[in-house]
């Protein structure tokens, strides 16, 4: 399967919404790292600290796990503040 990299050039925007929503939803990071491993996911909780503070790049793949995990939309994830 192709993996798709999205590289966030708005200063972490996407990084800082996963935070943000995550929390809002009182989700912890390992209990996120688990439920997108249930849906065949590749994530580790190292990653997801990563993603979070904008120095890895998120897999397209596991932007729409952590949406659909979230239960929120592209949208909210890829808000500028």
């Amino acid at each position: 399967m192709l993996q798709v990299k999205i590289k966030d050039d708005t200063g972490n925007t996407i990084g800082q919404n996963i935070r943000r929503i995550r929390k809002s939803r009182n989700i912890g990071q390992t209990a996120l790292v688990r439920d997108l491993q249930l849906l065949d996911i590749d994530m580790t909780r190292e990653a997801l600290v990563k993603i979070e503070r904008g120095i890895q790049h998120i897999q397209l793949s596991q932007l729409k796990g952590i949406r659909d995990v979230l239960q929120t939309t592209y949208d909210e994830l890829l808000e500028i503040h």
